[in-house]
């Protein structure tokens, strides 16, 4: 699948779309749309399902020196005021701040971050190792695996096998047609 394919595909799912529009407007830096709603919407799309089947939210990574909590909440509330329309879960994670916190609820260490492009890399399955940032670039080191279906591991330093076969278990229900590699 090309870049410009994958685009198309994505924008099949208008959250997708209203997203990428209005991302600029909050002024985040490295600001990524990431992952499921990108890979499930092309699922979808390949299954001819609802374009929304199966995806429980959509995840913007951005990336600011400032990791103060404080910070990231601000760009929570302005985030879900801008997207309130679209009654969707939107999460919003400065991906310089993810090693402050991600040891404490995963119970292992997780370096710093350079940039958000660094976290879309750390996603536990290749196919789902996709971005889109709001003047079209793609960041998709997981297209080729997204668009076959398949799901293998991405051996990462936080890749766990428990946290990977989990999210299968759920995949696999949405979309049978997957082929999986075991972890």
């Amino acid at each position: 699948m090309t870049e410009a394919e994958f685009l198309v595909l994505i924008r099949r799912n208008p959250v997708n779309g209203v997203i990428l529009e209005r991302l600029d407007s909050l002024g985040l830096s490295d600001a990524w749309l990431v992952s499921g709603c990108l890979f499930q919407t092309v699922w979808n799309v390949l299954t001819e399902r609802p374009v929304s089947h199966g995806i429980k939210d959509y995840d913007i990574f951005y990336f600011d020196p400032d990791t103060s909590w404080e910070a990231e909440d601000n760009v929570i509330k302005r985030g879900n005021a801008l997207f309130a329309d679209l009654a969707v879960p939107i999460e919003f994670r400065n991906q310089a701040r993810v090693h402050l916190w991600y040891s404490e609820k995963h119970g292992r260490p997780y370096p710093p971050l350079t940039s958000s492009c660094e976290g879309i890399d750390r996603f536990l399955a290749v196919a789902n190792m996709v971005g889109v940032n709001p003047k079209g670039d793609v960041y998709g080191p997981g297209l080729a695996d997204m668009a076959t279906m398949h799901l293998r591991p991405n051996r990462t330093a936080n890749f766990r096998k428990d946290r990977y076969d989990e999210k299968n278990v759920r995949y696999k229900a949405c979309w049978p047609e997957l082929t999986i590699e075991a972890a």
